[in-house]
């Protein structure tokens, strides 16, 4: 199973460097919440692969704290597009923590759905199909915070 997750809410961009943007205390709860939900749902990760961006990082070692899985930092979540697939092949269940518009498009080619990903959203493809698709709100009542 790919989980993918959104980085949480993050800090305004002020025109200087994008990757250093951090996480607000808002991005850090959706991120926690993230962690929790995966392990209520009996969700046991294998890998998770992140994007370097600041706010990503954050994001996939607050998600993880519930988890036993090492963070990996992979330039390809970094932005743009990338291969779902090859990124995931060969990590069992791995959790990708990453950006928008690159996620949408991932699900799209993975399996023609079109999803629309809010901060701290969170979806699982397997096989080609989308499993689930949950929004913040969901999220946060699977965790029950």
């Amino acid at each position: 199973m790919i989980w993918l997750l959104r980085h949480g809410d993050a800090e305004a961009g002020s025109g200087g460097d994008d990757a250093s943007r951090r996480l607000t205390a808002k991005g850090e709860r959706q991120a926690r919440a993230a962690g929790l939900a995966l392990a209520r749902l009996g969700v046991e990760l294998d890998a998770c692969l992140t994007s370097p961006r600041v706010r990503a990082l954050a994001t996939a070692q607050l998600a993880c704290e519930p988890h036993a899985v090492e963070i990996e930092a992979a330039d390809e979540l970094r932005g743009g597009d990338f291969d779902l697939s090859a990124l995931a092949a060969g990590r069992g269940s791995v959790l990708l923590v990453g950006h928008e518009p690159d996620f949408s498009r991932a699900v799209q080619v993975a399996t023609g759905a079109r999803v629309d990903f809010k901060k701290g959203g969170l979806a699982a493809i397997d096989d080609g199909e989308l499993h689930a698709l949950l929004r913040p709100r969901q999220i946060r009542e699977i965790a029950g915070v």
